[in-house]
Order: C-alpha cells, then sequence, then structure tokens
C-alpha cells in the first residue's frame, strides 16, 4: 500500500468534474471518504460515487469547522470550483469570482478546521494552464515563476492562484501539496463531448488568434484523479504540475482537436482582431501562454498518465 497507508479522505468539492472521477478511486484504493457538497440534493450523488455525503457551505467557517469536526479525516482534499456555463473571456475576473473565493476564503476555513483536527496531509487543486510568466522558455517546470505582470482582467484570479498556493505549501503544522492541472478534457469538461468549448469549436467560434505560438497542456480527468490519489499517498510538500507528455502550440492543438471532432478547421484572425473580439487576456494565451512539465509528478509521485497526449485521449473520448 501507499506510504501513508489506508486514510479517512474529506474531499471539499465532491460533486464537481474532478471529485465524481477522485471518490471511487480513492475508495478503490482502500481509503475511507467523506465527500464534501453545497446541496443536499448532491448528496445521493456521493454516496454513489464510494463516499458518505456531507454538507457544507465552503465559504460558511461554521459549517466547514463542524464538517471536518464530524468526519474527523486525516487528509483534505481542497477540488472547491464554481465554474458553470461558457466564460466570457473580457471579463474572467468577473466570471471566476466565485471560483476565486473558494480559493482565498474555503482554502483559510479548509485549512483552520484541518488543524483543529490534527489532518497530517492536505491537497488542494491549482491551475498549470497560464499563470507561469510569459517569458523564457515554451514548457515550464514548477520551480520557474507564475507571471509577474498579468493582463488586468486576470490579476484577481491569478492572485487567488497565489494565496491557495502559498496558504496550503505554508501550511508547517501539515504536508501542504498543490496539484496544478493542465486543462481538462474527458467527461464533465469544458472539452467532453457535450462541453462548451467543443461546442465553440464545432461551430468555428473559437479561432487561433495571431500566430497561436501560446502553448497549452492538457490532461484527462481521469488521468488528473489518478494524479490526485498518488499525491495524497505518496506526494511530498510543495507544487506537482499534472498535466499531459504533450505541450503543445494553439496553431497545432486546435486545429487537430476541431478534426478529430469532425468539424472544419478553426478560422484565423490577427492578434488585434482576437483582442477586439475576445479580450486582451484571451489574446495572450493564445500566443504567450507556457505550457507545463510532469517531470517532476512523474519521478516523484510514480505516476504515468493513461492518456500522454490530447492527440489520443480527446479523439478517443
Amino acid at each position: 500500500m501507499s506510504s501513508t497507508g489506508r486514510m479517512k479522505v474529506l474531499v471539499a468539492g465532491a460533486s464537481g468534474a474532478m471529485g465524481r472521477q477522485l471518490l471511487p478511486r480513492l475508495s478503490a484504493a482502500g481509503h475511507q471518504v467523506v465527500g464534501m457538497t453545497r446541496g443536499a440534493a448532491k448528496a445521493e450523488e456521493v454516496r454513489a460515487l464510494g463516499a458518505a455525503p456531507v454538507v457544507a457551505d465552503a465559504l460558511d467557517p461554521e459549517q466547514v469547522a463542524r464538517a471536518v469536526a464530524e468526519a474527523e479525516p486525516e487528509a483534505i482534499v481542497h477540488e472547491l470550483t464554481a465554474l458553470s456555463g461558457a466564460l466570457d473571456m473580457r471579463h474572467i475576473d468577473r466570471d471566476f469570482a466565485p471560483t476565486n473565493r473558494l480559493r482565498t476564503e474555503a482554502t483559510d476555513h479548509l485549512l483552520a478546521a484541518g488543524r483543529s483536527v490534527g489532518v497530517r496531509r492536505f491537497v488542494a487543486q491549482s491551475y498549470a494552464g497560464w499563470p507561469y510568466a510569459r517569458q523564457g522558455g515554451p514548457v515550464k517546470s514548477e520551480e520557474d515563476p507564475l507571471d509577474p505582470a498579468p493582463v488586468p482582467s486576470i490579476r484577481q484570479t491569478l492572485a487567488a492562484i497565489r494565496h491557495l498556493e502559498d496558504a496550503v505549501t505554508g501550511a508547517e503544522w501539515t504536508v501542504g501539496i498543490v496539484l496544478r492541472y493542465g486543462g481538462f478534457y474527458g467527461p464533465g469538461t469544458s472539452l467532453a463531448a457535450d462541453g462548451e468549448h467543443t461546442e465553440m469549436i464545432r461551430k468555428r467560434k473559437f479561432p487561433v488568434v495571431g500566430g497561436g505560438e501560446g502553448v497549452w497542456s492538457f490532461v484527462h480527468v481521469g488521468d488528473a484523479a489518478e494524479a490526485t490519489v498518488a499525491a495524497l499517498e505518496r506526494g511530498q510538500r510543495g507544487i506537482y504540475n499534472v498535466v499531459d507528455d504533450d505541450p503543445a502550440p494553439v496553431r497545432e492543438w486546435l486545429p487537430a482537436v476541431a478534426s478529430a471532432l469532425g468539424a472544419k478547421p478553426p478560422r484565423r484572425v490577427p492578434r488585434w482582431a482576437g483582442r477586439l473580439l475576445a479580450g486582451e487576456a484571451a489574446a495572450v494565451m493564445m500566443t504567450e501562454a507556457r505550457g507545463a512539465s510532469n517531470a517532476k509528478a512523474k519521478r516523484e509521485l510514480g505516476w504515468q498518465p493513461r492518456h500522454p497526449s490530447w492527440r489520443q485521449g480527446i479523439a478517443a473520448d
């Protein structure tokens, strides 16, 4: 078994796309799982996934404290987000405001509650998609800096990511682990068969902006869940990129995904037009974003993605 043995694990965000992948994998690995969800309507779904449900609003510190005290977990996995529907790329901070509160306030509530019951391990979701500094090589490791000067419309979102990462890895009373996931594809994600990004690609509403030099990293949501189990069991304090083996520029992956979906090739628009249509942040992500390396996760967690490349993974999904 793992170096930490079987644990009682509380998963916050148990009914989300990641939670639905993670709960059965944790149960199959022998862990006793408690799934925290905000609404009572999701409780049966959590139970069906192999976890004991607990209902709590992650933004209410008293509800979080009570849920954690009753569960008495040895580990907490924080997978809370509040994303639904299409994202307005012009107003990312506005659309991410609920998720940013979960990355700041809810992180603090979960850490405080975890500390009060002596949680030994705390794993939290972050993002490897666009936060790295837009300079130097095209693929970044966990040691590389995040963007010191993000465009205005994503500053609050990057600040929330920094808060989560600093709070979790800086919690000296536990083993704090941050997982920077790549862009998800697979069931329940925006690149699922019925996902919003898939629909945009099919309708040619997801163009290649400028030269499409921005490098994106992806990961199948099931592979990300398996990496999360590995991090819970074997990870050391710190940050891990959880991405596939194939970071790729937009000019490469977007036409390939369109082809895999049986869609027409994406439109191509100059950077100035992309900025005009979708805002500066979208233009930056399309032309300047950096990808992420999974070498550390493979080396330290013993993790190998079952879908090494989005090229085969998205087509097969």
